[in-house]
């Protein structure tokens, strides 16, 4: 079901394959026409997938890349030169990113692409025939894309311009915040009607009204941010119409895991209780547009010895096809929330000394002294084998290079590592099937118990402590909590969506983002909102720069 889902969208990818550069008006090409299409739900379904297409685009990855490794969540230091990628991944870390970044260029360009692709097909698709309600479903379901797309502008831009017209590219400075957030909401407000309220594995990958509801909490939960004004009532109403519907639940400690696996999708155990609106994925898809619109996880998390044998791996521990990178880990200060040792969401982490399937022999790699580690064996070809060890903290040992840990096994093997979106064996290249959640049923829990702690009013007989202990209860088998604070949701949300991209979002709202991590000393407040990328002012010379940049 997945890989039909994918394929609908990618056989209409040439609609919006020609787009300018970094620009929030993006222009696009089409062979879709008012005369051949669509006239039917299944052509309009169709007619939509190049939205869908490009909203695949950089989750995955670069988006990915941004939101995590400017926390504490994550961090992707260089190995004796490998992934220094310019300094980005430095720059993400330590907090000193500039308008050249090049994930801040880059994700701005895919979301501008987004936006510019629904212009388009709003725009024709407006102007066919038959009237009805597939249509407007259709253009409701369009709206909704280009919502989370100005959503994520927004959350990472601050002050962004606003193009909702197909064929206007006048150049325009910026739209304030609060106008864009007042913007966002009146559009999905605007669609909410005319979307399904289905869910089955027709409208997977597809924003429903549930969407739609789970962007809007997202919205009101982080108003006081955005806009100055409290909308806590307003989050737990929106969570309400998600909680009252009864398609959701909070997956069994059992199938957690198993939400986030190569298999997971419409009708998955795990995914198909939690995933509310996720963007699917199918390793064998093309794509035109210009992003990978791939996930790599298992490239970049997993450790080099644990894929396809290579030189001095023993052991194919996953199955999978290559040789992993390697090179992302998490920060000791992001583990510390991971104590309790009855709690499933632990497994999702490669910690310590490693062994294969079997769970005794031990996973070595051979090597030399040298090899294994250059600094106090320098020179020393003596033969080494050596037992796989992660190690939770990160060094920089490498004093020829900046944010270096050096190019050997100690090295390579620092920090604990994340295996949420599990490696994916069936895959004959370094992409995955794994489908990545954008909102998931446990977000709209903790949601929820937040808006209350943070002053809003209790609903359906639910408290901000029943909330949380509903949840805990499919996670852990620890005793419940007695009482709850922020800062309890706080850890609980730390816990619950690791490596699910909402981890910057949540250490801005809860005044976290300017702590010390690692070797981040930066304190600046301005950084809670990214520089307007250098590209974006050759095509749009009406922008002003963010304030600080």
């Amino acid at each position: 079901m997945k890989k039909r889902l994918i394929n609908i969208a990618t056989s209409l990818m040439a609609a919006g394959a020609m787009v300018s550069c970094h620009k929030v008006t993006v222009k696009a090409t089409s062979e879709l026409t008012p005369d051949v299409f669509p006239a039917d739900s299944a052509s309009y379904i169709s007619a939509a997938g190049p939205a869908y297409v490009a909203l695949r685009g950089n989750i995955g990855i670069e988006y990915f890349f941004q939101q995590t490794y400017s926390t504490d969540e994550g961090i992707m230091q260089a190995r004796g030169g490998n992934w220094y990628d310019g300094g980005q991944n430095m720059e993400m870390h330590y907090h000193t990113w500039t308008k050249d970044n090049g994930y801040l260029n880059g994700n701005w360009y895919w979301l501008s692409t987004i936006i510019g692709v629904v212009n388009q097909e709003l725009s024709i698709l407006g102007r066919t025939q038959p009237e009805g309600a597939t249509k407007d479903q259709s253009l409701a379901e369009l709206k909704m894309v280009r919502a989370l797309a100005y959503y994520f502008m927004m959350d990472n831009y601050g002050n962004v311009p606003i193009f909702t017209t197909y064929g206007d590219f006048t150049p325009r400075d910026k739209t304030p915040r609060a106008e864009v957030f007042a913007f966002i909401v009146d559009e999905i407000k605007s669609a909410l009607p005319n979307l399904s309220t289905t869910v089955n594995t027709s409208t997977y990958g597809r924003f429903t009204q549930y969407g739609a509801y789970a962007l809007l909490a997202k919205m009101y939960l982080n108003a006081e941010y955005y806009t100055g004004t409290k909308m806590y009532n307003e989050c737990i109403a929106a969570c309400d119409n998600i909680i009252s519907s009864g398609k959701f639940s909070i997956a069994s400690s059992a199938n957690y895991l198993k939400a986030f696996y190569p298999t997971n999708g419409p009708t998955a155990v795990g995914s198909k209780e939690e995933f509310i609106f996720a963007i699917p994925f199918d390793a064998t898809s093309a794509n035109t547009f210009a992003f990978r619109s791939a996930n790599y996880h298992n490239r970049y998390d997993l450790p080099r010895s644990m894929g396809k044998v290579a030189a001095g791996a023993g052991y194919n521990v996953f199955n999978i096809n290559h040789v992993p990178g390697g090179p992302a880990s998490t920060l000791p200060e992001y583990y510390a929330y991971f104590y309790d040792a009855n709690d499933v969401r632990n497994k999702q982490w490669l910690t310590g000394k490693q062994y294969l399937p079997d769970g005794v022999t031990p996973l070595t790699v051979t090597t030399t002294k040298a090899g294994y580690d250059a600094i106090t064996f320098k020179g020393d070809n003596t033969p080494y084998i050596y037992h796989v060890d992660l190690t939770p903290n990160i060094e920089l040992r490498n004093s020829a290079a900046p944010f270096d840990s050096g190019n050997d096994e100690v090295a390579w093997n620092m920090g604990y590592r994340n295996i949420k979106f599990y490696p994916d064996a069936t895959s004959a290249s370094r992409n995955q099937n794994n489908d990545i959640p954008v909102f998931r049923y446990s977000d709209i829990v903790l949601m929820k118990a937040e808006a209350i702690l943070r002053g809003g009013n209790a609903t359906l007989s639910q408290t901000a402590l029943s909330l949380a202990n509903d949840l805990r209860a499919n996670r852990t088998t620890a005793a419940a909590w007695s009482t709850i604070n922020l800062d309890s949701i706080y850890n609980e949300r730390s816990r619950e969506f690791a490596w699910e991209a909402w981890h910057r979002n949540d250490m801005i709202r809860y005044g976290k983002y300017e702590g010390k991590w690692g070797f981040k000393t930066n304190a600046d407040v301005y950084r809670r909102i990214f520089p307007i990328p250098t590209n974006a002012f050759a095509t749009n010379p009406k922008l002003t720069q963010n304030t600080g940049y």
